[in-house]
């Protein structure tokens, strides 16, 4: 039976093991993720591939509805929606972790997981998180250049990177997108691994993914500053950089979740 527990029903709600965390569990979680992409390089590139083409296309749209300006606020959604577009590579690891030797369509199996729907839920939250993260860049560069939007991408720049209001911009816009970035955060980065390994409802794993968060708020921190990093790198390298960092850095979340979050107590 689906598992959608928003309200802990359960008595009483399972309480795991939360550990405190060091940089050698970063390091661990980064040298298995690459481990785990090693392991199955044709399937990962194939799924990885999925995000550059994405982005690509996000390109496309925001230029065909001269949308310029909203290009970079898609792009840099991938770090709110990408812990719940990863979860089929956290099913890889998993297997892999048990001695099993999955295919691609392991990737695709979470479909079937009991928790499914407290997954599509988190899903949808992270989703709501993405959706208001565009609204607020949308509100703010119209704040700042409403009565001169840019009709193309040259204008755009020559806006964002000659004007004062153009600085003013990016400071604001990246602090507000900091903000989104630390809440949907905060909220899946064990989230989503528990539910998959787990039978608990959404309600558990979200308290327990936050107080991992506030046992280990530096290291958290560094995590997400990484994951941060890293994909913006990918991005960089004409998004095709996201067919390896995305993979690799899913992996590593799975590894990162196992280091951080123990057996039930009993």
């Amino acid at each position: 039976m689906t598992s959608f527990d928003l309200a802990a029903r359960h008595a009483p709600a399972p309480r795991f093991v939360t550990r405190h965390l060091r940089f050698a569990d970063i390091s661990y979680a980064l040298r298995r993720g690459v481990d785990d992409f090693w392991a199955m390089p044709s399937h990962l590139v194939f799924l990885g591939l999925l995000y550059p083409i994405a982005g690509l296309i996000i390109g496309m749209v925001s230029a065909g509805q001269n949308a310029f300006w909203l290009l970079y606020p898609l792009l840099s959604g991938f770090l709110l929606i990408g812990p719940f577009a990863a979860i089929g590579l956290y099913e890889i690891s998993r297997q892999r972790e048990r001695g099993d030797t999955p295919t691609w369509k392991a990737a695709f199996s979470v479909v079937h997981a009991p928790n499914i729907g407290s997954i599509l839920a988190l899903g949808g939250l992270l989703a709501v998180l993405f959706i208001a993260w565009l609204t607020a860049a949308h509100l703010m560069y119209m704040a700042f250049f409403g009565e001169a939007p840019a009709k193309s991408y040259s204008q755009f720049f020559g806006q964002i990177l000659g004007s004062p209001e153009g600085l003013q911009l990016i400071i604001a816009g990246n602090f507000v997108g900091l903000l989104f970035a630390i809440v949907a955060l905060a909220l899946s980065v064990f989230s989503f691994p528990l539910m998959l390994d787990r039978e608990v409802g959404l309600n558990v794993a979200l308290r327990t993914s936050l107080r991992v968060v506030r046992q280990n708020p530096f290291m958290v921190a560094l995590w997400g500053a990484m994951v941060g990093l890293l994909l913006f790198a990918g991005m960089a390298a004409a998004l095709m950089g996201l067919a390896v960092v995305m993979p690799v850095l899913a992996h590593a979340t799975w590894h990162f979740y196992r280091r951080a979050i123990g057996p039930p107590l009993a």
